[in-house]
Formats: C-alpha cells, sequence, structure tokens
C-alpha cells in the first residue's frame, strides 16, 4: 500500500501542512490544529502530528465540519504551496549562486518549535531563526546539527522553588521527522572513527519551509550504550560526551552531507561546537587533489565563516591534549599532523605543552571570516582574541561582527500581524529588512495601537493566571496560593517582563536586591508595576539555580503575592506569550557579557518596550526615544561594585522614567508619550533587528565573496 493509499483526502491536507515546519510560522495553521483538539494541542506541547494520532478520519471530518475548517484548511494549503513553489525571492535574485553549492550551517542546536525541544535558548532559537529566513529569503542554504532524542530538560519547582530537572523521551517519526536519503534513494548513515573504534549515526531530515535540516543521531547499532546515549541529552554529560558529541556534529555531519550529495561552497560554524567541520573539509581536500596541509587547511578558511557568540572565557569548550588526541588521531594522520601541529591550532599558544584545545581558537585559526553577533561583541571578541595576530592592533583584528535579528512571522503575535496588514504596504511581509516598510507606524491612531497591545496583555494575563495556578496546585501549595495565582497580575497594571537563561551574569535578581523599594514600586497608589519572569538554569549551574530560587521566594513573599509570577519550564512557547504580551521587557546583564540578546527585539514586533542595560544590541538599538537605558554603559573592574551602580540605575529608571511614562494619561485615557516611544521603537528598530536583515548580510558579506572562491576554482 502506498503513502497515501487509506488516508481521506482531508488528513491528507492536513498531514501534508504538518510534516514540513513551515507551518510552525504560517499564522492559519497552529489556529487549525488548536481548534481540531485543545486539550491534545496543549499537552503535546503543540505538536500537530499528536492531534492527527488523537482523532480517526471520522472524528476528524466530524470536527473539521463542526467548526467550519475547511476553507481555512484549503487555504492554507493554497498559501503552502504558494510558498514554497516561488522563484522571486530575494535570494534567487542576488544569492543565485548558493543554489547551486549551498551554504552549509552547523550549529549544535536549533530551535525551531518548542514541540522539537532539540534548543535550550538563545543560540539554538537564533539558529532556527537563521534558517526559517534562509527560507523566507530564497536561500541556497542546509542545516547541520544533532538529534537529541531527551532534548533539553524540562523545568518544574518544588515548593521550596528549587529546580527539578526531568527529560521526556522523542521518537522522531512521531513527530514528522524522516530518515535522510541519499542520491541512491537509501538512508543514510556514517561513521566517525576514533583511537578507540567508530561511532555511527543514523541521519534525519527536517524540512523548514524550502530549507533541508539534517540532524545526527547516535542512538543506532553497532553502537554501544554510552555511544547510543551520546545524543540523548543537550548539552548533559562529560567532557568526554561532548568532544564524542562535537566529533559527530562537525566529522559526522560534514561526512552526511557528502553523502546526501551535498558540495558545500561555504561552511558557516555557528559557534565553536562545529570547528572539527573544517578539518574534515581540509583532509577531504588533501586527499582529493593532493594538496599539503598548509595549502587545504588555506582553501578551507577562504570558505569558511565562523561566528562567535561567547564574550566569556568560560563559555568556551576545552579538552586536555590527551582526550583531544583519543578522538583526533585518526584524523589527525589523514591531516598528516604531528601531535602538537594539530592540538596547536586550537591553542592559544601553540608550542605550550600544558594547553588544551580551545575549540574558538581551532575554528578562529581554520577560517578567514569570523564575526562577533553586535557591534560591542565584535569589539569584546577583538580584545579577547588579539593575542593570535600578535602582528596586528587590537582593532585590526579580523573579527567583524553581524548583529542578530529575529524572525518575524515566528515571534510576532498573529492578531499584531493582522493588524499591520491593515496597515502597512500589501507586501510588507516579504521586505522585512527595509526601513522604509515599517515608517507607516508612525500614522497609525494611537487609539488603535492601545487598543492592540490592551488585547495582547490580556491574552498575556490570562494564561500566566491559569499556568501559575496550575503548578502551585501541582506543587501542592495552600489554596490560598494558588486562589492568588488565578488572581495574578492585572491587564490594566504596568507589567514588565524578564525571561532567559538563568546564567548568573544575566542577574535575573537585580530587582530584588532592596525589596523595601520593590514594595513600595509594585504597591504605589497612583503608578504600580508587575513583575513576570520565566527561565532555566542549566543542571549542572548551581548558582543559577540558587537564581531561581530567589526569584521564587520573592513571588511567594506576602508583599509580591500575585504582583510578582514565576511560570515554570520557560520554552519558546513561554517566551511568545511573554515578549507577544509585556509592556516593559527588563534585560540587566553584566556589561560586556550578553553578546547580543534577542528577546528584546521580540517584544519590539508586539510593541512592547525594552528596558536594558546598554549592551549586546541595545547597545546599537538604543536611541533615547525608543525605549529605557539602565545606566549609561559603564564598567567597573569590580563586579560587586557594578552590580551595586546598576541596580542603582535600574530603580532609577523605573521609578522615574518607566512607570510615569506609562500612566501619564490624556482626557482620552492614553499615555501619548509611551504611544510615541511604541512607535519609535518599531520604525527604527523592526527593520534592522530581523533576521531577514541579518541573513542578508551574512550573504553579502560572507556567504557570497566565500561561495565565489570555490565557484570561480570551478571555472578554471
Amino acid at each position: 500500500m502506498s503513502r497515501t493509499e487509506g488516508r481521506t483526502a482531508l488528513r491528507q491536507q492536513l498531514e501534508g501542512l504538518a510534516e514540513n515546519l513551515h507551518w510552525v510560522w504560517a499564522w492559519r495553521v497552529p489556529a487549525i490544529f488548536r481548534t481540531l483538539d485543545a486539550e491534545g494541542w496543549e499537552l503535546s506541547g503543540h505538536d500537530p502530528h499528536a492531534v492527527l494520532r488523537s482523532l480517526d478520519d471520522a472524528a476528524l471530518e466530524q470536527k473539521v465540519g463542526r467548526a467550519s475548517l475547511r476553507s481555512d484548511i484549503e487555504a492554507a494549503v493554497r498559501e503552502r504551496e504558494a510558498y514554497m513553489e516561488t522563484q522571486d525571492t530575494w535570494g534567487a535574485h542576488y544569492a543565485g549562486l548558493l543554489h547551486r553549492a549551498p551554504v552549509a550551517y552547523f550549529s549544535a542546536e536549533f530551535g525551531l518549535h518548542e514541540s522539537l525541544a532539540i534548543y535550550s535558548g538563545g543560540l539554538g532559537v537564533l539558529s532556527g531563526d537563521h534558517l526559517k529566513s534562509a527560507s523566507d529569503l530564497g536561500l541556497g542554504l542546509v542545516g547541520v546539527g544533532l538529534l537529541y532524542r531527551d532534548g533539553y530538560f524540562q523545568q518544574s519547582l518544588d515548593a521550596t522553588g528549587r529546580q527539578k530537572d526531568t527529560y521526556a523521551h522523542l521518537v522522531p517519526a512521531s513527530r514528522g521527522l524522516r530518515p535522510a536519503t541519499g542520491p541512491d534513494g537509501a538512508p543514510v548513515r556514517v561513521a566517525v572513527e576514533t583511537q578507540h573504534g567508530a561511532i555511527h549515526a543514523q541521519v534525519w531530515e527536517v524540512r523548514v519551509g524550502r530549507i533541508r535540516l539534517f540532524l545526527l543521531d547516535t542512538d543506532v547499532e553497532p553502537n554501544d550504550d554510552a555511544d547510543r546515549s551520546l545524543t540523548w541529552r543537550l548539552y548533559g554529560g562529560d567532557r568526554r560526551t561532548r568532544i564524542r558529541q562535537e566529533l559527530v556534529l562537525g566529522v559526522g555531519g560534514h561526512r552526511a552531507l557528502r553523502a546526501l550529495g551535498f558540495e558545500p561552497s561555504v561552511l558557516h560554524l555557528n559557534e565553536g561546537h562545529s570547528a572539527f567541520a573544517a578539518l574534515e573539509a581540509t583532509a577531504v581536500r588533501m586527499e582529493r587533489e593532493g594538496l599539503s596541509f598548509e595549502e587545504a587547511a588555506f582553501e578551507t578558511a577562504s570558505r569558511c565563516v565562523f561566528t562567535t557568540h561567547t564574550p566569556v572565557p568560560a563559555g568556551h569548550d576545552r579538552f586536555d591534549a590527551g582526550l583531544a588526541l583519543e578522538h583526533l588521531a585518526p584524523l589527525r594522520d589523514r591531516l598528516h599532523l604531528d601531535d602538537y601541529g594539530l592540538l596547536g591550532l586550537g591553542r592559544h599558544h601553540p608550542d605550550d605543552p600544558n594547553e588544551e584545545l580551545n575549540m574558538t581558537v581551532l575554528a578562529l585559526r581554520m577560517a578567514q571570516r569570523v564575526n562577533g553577533v553586535s557591534y560591542l561583541h565584535g569589539r569584546t571578541s577583538r580584545a579577547m582574541f588579539r593575542h593570535l595576530y600578535p602582528d596586528r592592533r587590537a582593532h585590526a583584528v579580523p573579527i567583524g561582527h553581524v548583529t542578530n535579528g529575529v524572525h518575524v512571522p515566528t515571534w510576532m503575535a498573529p492578531r499584531m500581524r493582522r493588524f499591520l496588514n491593515e496597515r502597512l504596504a500589501p507586501d510588507w511581509f516579504r521586505r522585512l529588512g527595509h526601513r522604509e516598510t515599517w515608517i507607516p507606524v508612525r500614522d497609525i491612531p494611537d487609539e488603535d495601537l492601545w487598543k492592540i497591545r490592551g488585547a495582547l496583555k490580556r491574552s498575556l494575563v490570562r494564561v500566566a493566571r491559569v499556568r501559575a495556578a496550575a503548578e502551585a496546585s501541582k506543587r501542592g501549595e495552600p489554596p490560598e496560593i494558588v486562589e492568588a495565582m488565578r488572581n495574578a497580575l492585572d491587564e490594566d497594571v504596568l507589567t514588565i517582563g524578564f525571561a532567559r537563561r538563568f546564567a548568573t551574569y544575566k542577574r535575573a535578581a537585580l530587582v530584588f536586591q532592596d525589596l523595601s523599594w520593590l514594595q513600595e514600586l509594585v504597591d504605589h497608589p497612583e503608578r504600580p508595576v508587575r513583575f513576570v519572569f520565566a527561565g532555566k538554569a542549566h543542571p549542572a549551574d548551581e548558582n543559577g539555580k540558587r537564581l531561581v530560587q530567589r526569584v521564587f521566594e520573592a513571588s511567594r513573599d506576602p508583599r509580591f503575592l500575585g504582583k510578582v509570577v514565576f511560570l515554570e519550564n520557560y520554552d519558546m512557547a513561554v517566551g511568545r506569550l511573554m515578549v507577544q504580551g509585556v509592556d516593559v521587557w527588563l534585560n540587566n546583564p553584566r556589561r560586556p557579557m550578553e553578546a547580543s540578546g534577542t528577546s528584546g527585539q521580540k517584544v519590539v514586533l508586539n510593541g512592547g518596550l525594552n528596558c536594558s542595560v546598554l549592551d549586546g544590541w541595545w547597545a546599537e538599538g538604543y536611541d533615547g526615544l525608543n525605549g529605557f537605558a539602565i545606566g549609561s554603559g559603564e564598567v567597573h573592574r569590580d563586579p560587586q561594585l557594578q552590580d551595586a551602580r546598576d541596580a542603582d540605575a535600574l530603580r532609577s529608571v523605573l521609578e522615574g522614567e518607566v512607570a510615569p511614562d506609562y500612566y501619564t494619561r490624556d482626557g482620552y485615557g492614553l499615555p501619548r508619550e509611551w504611544l510615541q516611544r511604541i512607535k519609535r521603537s518599531m520604525t527604527t528598530l523592526a527593520w534592522r533587528f530581523n533576521t531577514d536583515r541579518m541573513l542578508m548580510d551574512y550573504a553579502e558579506r560572507f556567504y557570497l565573496p566565500a561561495a565565489g572562491v570555490q565557484l570561480a576554482e570551478a571555472r578554471q
């Protein structure tokens, strides 16, 4: 029986919509599946495949008819087909050569949707948004990553606020993944040799609009139990686990692309985790063309793009010499290097036998084109790695920047998109990275903008109350706490959001340094404030876990009960809820440790405002009128003193600028100055800080020059 036999036409249509992750940002489709089975949709983590499995054909036909969904389904099918078939894209016009030889984009994690939990936070979400905009722009690009069957952990808190970590095993076929097949139609598997045997991996394929993402999975025969579990958990295990994961990602990923029939013109290494791909590419070139290592490495570097995301030295993966050689010895031999020659590629000081192999240093040495992810991060990276370029001053170190952005269709609320459809040019959604697209926002009537903002905040308050009450009940908290959560927050009160990874440098608890002041702020008779928090600490980060606990404890303090809310299990769904509904997004990292940050960019798209330390993207986005700044960009050598000064600046801006602006109303009850800030925020920031603009920058400044090298050689 063929794949389509035995299925109704309706089921085929719905399965067709679900099998390509384009549905994630096709605003009409999630609503269809939610309507079919609201409870199943929520319990499955918003997985359309689970919804379809829960309904037989008769029930499906009945629900579609009862909800009058058939026309919506047919419209969604037409929209997807038109999207997939169009040739009129930016990439076709300006980057056509990448279709002949695509970019291979390597990343250790991809945040595409909460139902596919192979991401932990900002890096993964950025990678997912990168693929989505590559699809929208029609760029020739393929993604390479790992399939984590247990994903990143799911967070719950006990009655004391202590974080508990649990995992849910993923069955690939149940989420619409399918085995990747080569030119001969056979499923692709690869093996990566180490000194003590090979690691085997199956390759799965995910369709992300026009983009193909390939995920390697080591849970296969003939691997032993240890190797089968390598790709179970994201950022789990010890250093031995990490280097084996990165060997599979880099070397295995490069081999998988070749087995699938791809000959990439560009290798884009998103963070140092995938640096081994450059070594594998060099070895292949040596074997094909009879080149020396130096000659082949030069050619590889000319086509290699490396993006570093971490301004913190401790954030770069390092492996001792013994562990590195155990896993790289076969590759060392193919590269015709000795131990010192190989290890020296990843050492700050190549001749220091005591220094570990640093994956970021390896990537820097193997890539000709390198960038940070904001202007300030580029400058920080040049200073951090200047000793690798002893003949250059810091400003001349060859590390540039491409400031991160976000994928507009993923993060903009459908309600806001419909609102703007009526007020912007008809083709505005195809011109997101152009300044003129957003200029008409200035002419939106204040009352209309205030109304849409109120609707988005009501959604946040409603869902946050349900979630917080359910979490408190599950935790076994007293009935009065559960009831307080059912009535938490207030749609008429200024609401500030904070959601991100609870790394200590992000200072989640900065606003809690003076609880007496905070009580006055939340209970102000004329200008009260509410706070919503969410975030996870890495399972091994005890300091981060204590921060989670501290915020939770504050939310249970009688002074702040129902006025400070912590939502468990931060993921993309919670992130969307918060960035779409809050009035203000709070970001207070210890400068200059925030490489870019993107959550505040998502808030811009939904008419919220940013209140942030001048770090990462906000250092180049803030103009004095499009949001609020915490301090003026000072950095002190003493972290404790810097924290104290920033806490003072935070208190000052919240009580002196943010709250007064929000609550100053005219005779019609409208906060005119606040609304002007929103309009300026959207018109000055939305076009700059989105992944369409980011991808165009990468294509023009990195991909096309790198690809041109290979294609010019091919023509000789």
